[in-house]
């Protein structure tokens, strides 16, 4: 059974105690695929955080995975992941004034 969304931002708060952290349930948008017939979820999270200074992208995916390894495939099935510096965060904002809300 998938996690709550209280539950999954939980998780990543205690690998991320800093980060400012954005959680999307999409697991409707996957109604009838096979990772979503078990019951586990699929979710849009976007992470920013110091930490991932000076990483690759690949690199600071496996950061997010990790604090939820332990519920991979059977209550989270899929994650899209956005994961930020915060200078690349606000460079983002800087480029999109006119949206009050960074895209995720």
């Amino acid at each position: 059974m998938k996690p709550t969304h209280d539950a999954l931002l939980e998780r990543f708060r205690q690998g991320f105690p800093k980060a400012a952290i954005q959680i999307e349930d999409e697991s409707h948008l996957h109604a009838g695929h096979a990772g979503a017939s078990g019951g586990a979820g699929h979710f849009r999270v976007r992470v920013i955080d110091a930490r991932f200074n000076g990483l690759q992208r690949i690199a600071r995916h496996r950061l997010v995975y990790d604090a939820v390894s332990d519920w991979m495939p059977a209550r989270v099935h899929a994650l899209n992941i956005v994961a930020m510096t915060l200078e690349e965060a606000g460079a983002l904002v800087d480029h999109t004034e006119e949206s009050a809300q960074l895209p995720i």
